[in-house]
């Protein structure tokens, strides 16, 4: 499939509009990284009429990587825009959660005729790449990352992200670890994280498509503060706040930010 790994997408021809999701994990931000996190979101775009892509960029999620490809931003950018320049071919609203809205960034800046509108979900977009973490050894390396998949860790993650502990929580702690038990998770994650990873600082003042800017009232993860920031720097951008919600709003109220999402794309979101 034109290089593409793995992807989940069902389509609605009767729709006008092009909504792709990509999920990104990271080192930093949620702790769900893949495209099961919109389980409850997805159907509900496709109820408002809108033609959603949940993807699993390049080296995450559910990527099916028989051999190891480079996993840097250069590759992860590339591999996205083969997927919409072979099935979609015309602009597309983007939206990306947490790190994912650095990747929606990076990706709408160097292919702007690509993206009509961003929508940025608890943006954690002012970290400067991997930082220190890409100068571990190898062996430091893989041993931290074999502990971002272990259970504890990622409970604790979930702890934060829907600020308690719940049954909810505890399923979605099994979910958000299922693609780290595949056999290139670490070499992939790995790959990524040696190469530096995302800074975006720079580009946030280059974007000219109209964002749309989520953000949970009870976040523990990403400071409202920087979600204000991001509001006054980039030229056209709306903010909107989901109250009694954590760092994942489009798991924690998918009504919310479906009915955000189908407004924006109408241009109704005012």
């Amino acid at each position: 499939m034109m290089g593409f790994h793995h992807f989940f997408l069902r389509r609605l021809r009767k729709s006008k509009t092009h909504l792709l999701v990509p999920w990104l994990s990271g080192l930093r931000g949620s702790p769900l990284n893949s495209c099961l996190e919109w389980r409850c979101t997805y159907p509900l775009l496709e109820e408002a009429g809108l033609e959603a892509w949940a993807i699993d960029v390049l080296g995450w999620g559910f990527s099916d990587l028989e051999r190891l490809p480079p996993c840097d931003v250069a590759s992860k950018r590339h591999h996205l825009y083969q997927l919409w320049n072979s099935y979609i071919k015309r602009p597309m609203i983007l939206v990306g959660p947490s790190l994912g809205a650095a990747v929606a960034i990076d990706f709408a800046v160097n292919h702007p005729e690509a993206v009509e509108k961003l929508v940025l979900i608890n943006a954690s977009v002012y970290a400067e790449g991997t930082g220190a973490l890409a100068g571990l050894p190898r062996s430091v390396a893989y041993a931290g990352v074999s502990l971002l998949k272990s259970i504890p860790l990622r409970l604790y993650a979930n702890i934060l992200a829907f600020n308690g502990i719940s049954l909810a929580t505890v399923d979605w702690t099994n979910v958000g670890r299922l693609h780290c038990l595949l056999p290139w998770w670490e070499d992939a994650t790995i790959n990524f994280m040696s190469s530096g990873g995302y800074n975006v600082i720079a580009q946030i003042k280059q974007l000219k498509q109209k964002s749309l800017l989520i953000c949970g009232e009870c976040d523990q993860i990403v400071n409202y503060k920087q979600v204000v920031r991001l509001h006054c720097e980039l030229q056209d951008a709306i903010m909107r706040l989901i109250p009694d919600c954590g760092h994942l709003p489009h798991v924690d109220k998918p009504s919310s930010v479906a009915k955000l999402i189908a407004e924006f794309s109408l241009g109704d979101c005012h």
